[in-house]
């Protein structure tokens, strides 16, 4: 019992002063759980989120319980990264853990950023840094000390539970038009039990959980099955959930949920509801990361022509 409470205490000064040292970087999402969200982004704008709880035995005899997320990195560079991680913790045991890991990724994001060639950079990129130098082997693992092996135990997105660990999820900037608002939220998804954990946690906020429609969608592709699992709900606005899955299909983008809540004004808008639902989720998606170069290209030159659509009609 001594220990864990030194434990509860340890925990409470670390998160206290992470919270002074990294300012809108890390969140404390859960203060009772010790649910912990780090953002590091590139100068270009490319986000990775490190989401971390700590359990009741760390820092003295577990390790933090975590996820990696990002859009722009494969699987094997993500695996790659979480074994840096692990090997972090087998230096340190006993120690705290979150500010070793948040600066690992920090470096990772800095040496990845001096890698690209200026001008070439861009959010969607996977950047050509010297994978071999985070690719490392569990066998590399053979400490007689490090009892868990975190990747056995503990997948780069879940952790061991049946229920799979709360994606990070990010909103959007909202739309008004003629008192109705629109806004976006997404968050990065590999299981779909995932999909309804993120629909579930949204609607904890009585703000979107009282919105006239909440439109999903949502694609993840399964290696395993060589498939995508993709599904979509209109939750009441007839259409637009399909519109929504379409937009994720022609961006190709995966392995992510997105959810378009619209608060009603009272004034009907007609076919501008569904360009703004898709005008929504399209741009989050595009700072999140998630268009690739090549359907960039394509909305790029569709607004282009539409624009100049516009200009040749007045």
């Amino acid at each position: 019992m001594a220990a864990l409470n030194e434990n509860v205490e340890r925990q409470a000064e670390e998160l206290e002063a992470l919270s002074a040292i990294y300012g809108p970087e890390l969140h404390v999402l859960d203060g009772e759980r010790r649910v912990v969200s780090f953002h590091g982004s590139c100068a270009d704008g490319r986000i990775l989120h490190l989401q971390m709880t700590l359990p009741p035995e760390y820092p003295s005899n577990a390790p933090p319980l975590y996820q990696l997320s990002c859009a722009w990195l494969s699987q094997q560079q993500l695996y790659s990264l979480g074994c840096s991680l692990e090997q972090i913790y087998s230096e340190h045991l006993g120690e705290s853990m979150v500010h070793l890991w948040v600066e690992q990724l920090r470096e990772f994001l800095q040496k990845l950023e001096s890698t690209d060639e200026p001008g070439t950079g861009s959010q969607t990129g996977r950047g050509d840094y010297d994978e071999a130098e985070f690719d490392q082997d569990a066998d590399d693992f053979d400490d007689g000390n490090l009892s868990l092996k975190l990747l056995d135990t503990i997948s780069i997105y879940h952790n061991t539970a049946d229920q799979p660990l709360m994606p990070v999820l990010t909103h959007g900037e909202p739309l008004t038009d003629r008192r109705s608002t629109f806004q976006a939220h997404l968050a990065p998804v590999v299981k779909t039990e995932q999909v309804q954990q993120v629909v579930a946690r949204l609607k904890e906020t009585r703000k979107i959980a009282t919105a006239t429609h909440n439109i999903m969608a949502y694609r993840i592709w399964s290696a395993e099955r060589k498939v995508f699992l993709q599904d979509c709900d209109d939750d009441g606005e007839a259409a637009a959930g399909g519109r929504l899955l379409h937009l994720l299909q022609v961006l190709d983008a995966r392995d992510v949920v997105v959810v378009v809540s619209r608060w009603f004004g009272g004034i009907l808008l007609g076919p501008d509801r569904f360009k703004h639902i898709n005008n929504c989720a399209r741009n989050l998606l595009l700072v999140q990361g998630y268009l690739s170069s090549s359907t960039k290209g394509v909305t790029d030159f569709t607004k282009a022509r539409k624009a100049k659509g516009k200009k040749t009609k007045h």
